[in-house]
C-alpha cells in the first residue's frame, strides 16, 4: 500500500524556533500511526504541518500525493482542546453537522447523505441521546466525543487526533479508542499524538520525535531502549520506565503537564 504522508528532509519552524529539525518519515495508508515523544518534542507541530495549518520551512512534505494545503479537504483534524465560545447556543447535533458545511450545495441544504453521515457519527460516538443538548452542558469527555464525531462525519482519508485519550473518563476513552481502531477498517489512515508508550506500542506504525524525527517504523523497531534514551534522555527514561520497558498503562512517558 502507498504511504499517505511522505516527509523528506522536512524542517518545521514555529516563529523563529525550529520545532522539527531536518527529518524523514512516512505514514502508511489505512493504518494507525502514533507520534510519541516528550513535551515540546514537536508532536503537535508535525500534526499541524500534515493538516496544512503550518508551512514546512524546507524539505518536501507530500500528503495524499499532493501538498498538505491541497489535500485539506481529505484531512479531518480533531484538536485536543477545542473551546466553545461562551454564549454560543450550539447543540451536539449542530456541532457534528458543521462537518458537512463545506460540501453543502447552492442553497446550503443538507442532503440525505449529509444527514446519514451525521446520524452515523453520533451513533458511533454514543452521543445520539445528547443530540439536543448544548455543548456547554457536557462533560469534557462527552465534548471530546462530539469533536471526534464531527471529525468522522466529514469526508476524509486521514483522521488526525491530538492526544485523543488524555484526561478522559473511561467511557469516552473506550468509545474514542474503538473509533481509532475502526477507521482503518473503513480505509482511513489514523494519525494520533500520545504520551503513552503502551498506546504507541498498540499502533501499527510509530514516529518518535525529540525536536526531530528520531525514528519511524514498526513499534518494535522504533520503541527500543536506545531510541527512547535518545528521545527522552537517560534520567527521564529511568524515572518512568519499569524493567524491560514494560509500563503499567496508567504511567506516561515524559512530563505529565500540558
Amino acid at each position: 500500500m502507498p504511504d499517505v504522508v511522505i516527509g523528506q528532509n522536512v524542517v518545521i519552524a514555529r516563529g523563529t524556533q525550529i520545532a522539527i529539525a531536518a527529518s524523514d518519515f512516512t505514514i502508511p495508508q489505512g493504518k494507525i500511526t502514533a507520534i510519541i515523544g516528550p513535551n515540546g518534542s514537536g508532536k503537535s507541530t508535525l500534526l499541524h504541518a500534515i493538516a496544512g495549518l503550518l508551512p514546512v520551512s524546507s524539505g518536501t512534505l507530500t500528503v495524499l500525493d499532493n501538498t498538505p494545503l491541497n489535500s485539506q479537504s481529505q484531512i479531518s483534524y480533531v484538536l485536543q482542546y477545542t473551546t466553545v465560545p461562551t454564549g454560543t447556543p450550539l447543540t451536539v447535533a449542530e456541532a457534528v453537522a458543521m462537518a458537512r458545511y463545506p460540501g453543502l450545495g447552492l442553497f446550503g441544504r443538507a442532503s440525505k447523505e449529509d444527514k446519514k453521515n451525521v446520524a452515523s457519527a453520533l451513533e458511533r460516538l454514543k452521543i445520539t441521546d445528547l443530540a439536543k443538548r448544548h455543548l456547554t452542558e457536557l462533560s469534557g469527555g462527552q465534548r471530546q466525543r462530539v469533536y471526534v464525531a464531527q471529525g468522522i462525519a466529514q469526508d476524509h482519508a486521514i483522521l488526525l487526533l491530538d492526544e485523543p485519550l488524555t484526561g478522559l473518563d473511561i467511557t469516552s476513552a473506550k468509545t474514542i479508542d474503538s473509533i481509532i481502531h475502526e477507521e482503518p477498517e473503513r480505509g482511513c489512515s489514523v494519525v494520533l499524538t500520545t504520551h503513552d508508550l503502551e498506546e504507541a506500542r498498540a499502533a501499527d506504525h510509530v514516529i518518535l520525535t525529540a525536536g526531530r524525527v528520531v525514528a519511524f517504523g514498526a513499534p518494535e523497531d522504533v520503541l527500543t531502549t536506545e531510541n527512547l534514551t535518545n528521545a527522552y534522555g537517560l534520567g527521564a527514561l529511568h524515572e518512568h520506565l519499569a524493567t524491560d520497558l514494560h509500563l503499567p498503562t496508567e504511567h506516561h512517558l515524559g512530563d505529565h503537564s500540558h
